[in-house]
């Protein structure tokens, strides 16, 4: 045991060595998208602190078709120098110990706390710290630490959201390379925002569906993944306050009825509302919005899938936005594309200045 302590401790030393280097020469960190290495002594892993972690990073995604989590964690514990490897190249990292317990584990997360930081915990006044890039480049750690294990549970619970967010924002930076590496439509990007004041950076296989005065849509089709994303918006809109999940919903199953549809009129795309539903206002790219997030039905048929929906408000140029992505995909799992939803649109920018009015000799 004294020997894997020294170990340890040699390894936080080193940490602080790499850190103070000018030119970064470490690689890439490791690991799959959504996935999460939790470093945990193996007598916690039925504790109510890994419960907790379970409940929150590892809650199934309920609006997707199957169940997925929101990220799958992986438990390990710190024995050997392969454990420490694992940990010290793995893109996101979770190290996890109260805060005096008698643990490789426990005794590493002191040796890389100050005796300030110890304190407040103690205190009560903190209970975790993010880092980026610590061992290794593209790397998020999170180390979470508490009194007790009946205190660290309620803590993670409590602070879901905080806790959440600060990973998926990692992730979706993550995303977002991923869904340009190849190319991206630069060309059809600058076409509609010269044709309609707004646009997002395009993955390179989406294709233009409809294009009307004040929606469109572009499609990824493939016969056992087809995927789509449909912008609408409305100009001289004065009132974000009007809006509700109520008019969302109708507004929605008003537009996809009318242009996204089946092989005939009488098959078109509506809400499942026999599925969740989730709400929530945020901030999107700067602006008011609303998230919608749950799954769609082809009337009178078969088809299904997972949408989610963006209504945001960009008050500066009283433009009011929709914009939804929807997939067609029972042969896979979901969670990736969804997020790579989510990065594309990250990237809208509303511009009617740059818009060109038909006839403009420019």
């Amino acid at each position: 045991m004294k020997k894997q302590l020294l170990f340890l401790f040699i390894s936080a030393l080193t940490l602080t060595t790499l850190s103070a280097c000018e030119t970064d020469f470490r690689p890439e960190a490791k690991g799959g998208f959504s996935e999460v290495l939790v470093v945990m002594d193996s007598s916690m892993v039925n504790s109510k602190t890994a419960e907790a972690l379970r409940n929150t990073f590892g809650a199934p995604m309920r609006t997707l078709p199957r169940p997925e989590s929101r990220f799958d964690l992986i438990f390990r514990d710190l024995r050997t120098t392969q454990d420490m490897d694992l940990m010290q190249s793995h893109k996101n990292v979770m190290i996890v110990a109260t805060l005096d317990e008698d643990t490789n584990a426990g005794t590493y997360m002191r040796s890389i706390l100050s005796e300030s930081v110890k304190e407040s915990v103690r205190q009560g006044r903190s209970f975790y710290f993010t880092h980026e890039d610590l061992w290794a480049r593209n790397q998020w750690v999170l180390i979470l630490t508490s009194n007790s294990d009946e205190e660290l549970a309620d803590k993670i619970i409590n602070n879901e959201n905080r806790l959440m967010a600060n990973l998926q924002e990692k992730e979706l930076e993550r995303w977002h390379n991923y869904v340009y590496r190849r190319a991206e439509q630069v060309d059809l990007s600058n076409e509609i925002l010269e044709r309609h004041g707004w646009t997002f950076r395009i993955q390179h296989d989406y294709r233009v569906g409809v294009d009307t005065l004040n929606f469109m849509s572009l499609r990824r089709f493939l016969h056992d993944n087809d995927r789509w994303i449909w912008v609408w918006w409305k100009d001289d809109f004065h009132d974000f306050d009007e809006i509700d999940k109520e008019w969302i919903n109708n507004t929605r199953d008003s537009l996809n009825q009318h242009f996204i549809k089946g092989s005939v009129d009488e098959k078109f795309v509506s809400t499942e509302y026999r599925t969740p539903i989730e709400h929530k206002f945020l901030n999107f790219n700067g602006k008011n919005a609303f998230e919608t997030r749950g799954r769609w039905r082809m009337e009178n048929d078969l088809m299904g899938g997972p949408f989610v929906n963006y209504t945001f408000f960009d008050e500066e140029n009283s433009r009011l936005f929709m914009m939804e992505f929807s997939q067609f995909a029972p042969r896979w799992d979901q969670r990736r594309f969804v997020y790579q939803f989510e990065a594309m649109a990250r990237t809208f920018v509303s511009d009617p200045s740059a818009k060109v009015e038909e006839g403009d000799p420019s």
